[in-house]
């Protein structure tokens, strides 16, 4: 339970330290991976809603400072991990695309950034995972019937391409977009 008490204090930190000065993207930034740790001692509903949360906080700080990579790729693991305690499928998949998104914004902004290309490469590789998970836990559940075998990721071999450039462009021009439609929907 020290894992708990310390995000727990981390997050009244940083709601504390909020209350002096909202504008601060990287106490946001805190606020929002400590509500990613706890959540994980909850319950899945808890879970949710605290990921939920996470979110707001997550995406606040971008708005605030839209090139901090670590809040564009903590947003990632954000949506991974609310798509994981989805058993709808379609949910799920809107989430683990919202990762997706989220990740390869913070790939174009860090290229040489090692832990940003493995979670883009994971989040491509988990709506599979993820049916396969629910498909076993959903079997199991009916009773004693065997769990099918979850499919083993393709070897993603690490290309590099000459239209990069345009690549990462193009990360930044949807970067750009997804900013402007959360800027957009917390002025509602």
């Amino acid at each position: 339970m020290d894992k708990l008490n310390f995000f727990e204090e981390i997050r009244k930190d940083a709601e504390e330290t909020y209350k002096l000065n909202p504008e601060d993207a990287d106490n946001l930034m805190r606020w929002g991976e400590a509500l990613l740790e706890l959540s994980q001692f909850q319950n899945v509903i808890d879970s949710l809603k605290m990921i939920q949360d996470a979110i707001s906080k997550l995406e606040d700080a971008i708005l605030i400072d839209p090139m901090k990579h670590d809040a564009v790729w903590c947003l990632g693991n954000a949506y991974t991990s609310y798509a994981r305690l989805t058993p709808d499928d379609t949910q799920a998949r809107l989430n683990f695309g919202l990762a997706y998104l989220f990740f390869g914004i913070a790939v174009a902004q860090q290229p040489d950034n090692q832990v940003y290309h493995k979670s883009l490469e994971m989040a491509d590789k988990a709506p599979q995972l993820h049916t396969g998970f629910h498909k076993n836990r959903l079997l199991s559940l009916l009773g004693g019937v065997e769990t099918l075998a979850i499919p083993s990721p393709k070897v993603v071999k690490n290309k590099k391409s000459s239209d990069e450039k345009y690549i990462v462009m193009g990360w930044v021009i949807l970067a750009i977009g997804v900013v402007a439609c959360i800027s957009f929907r917390k002025l509602r």
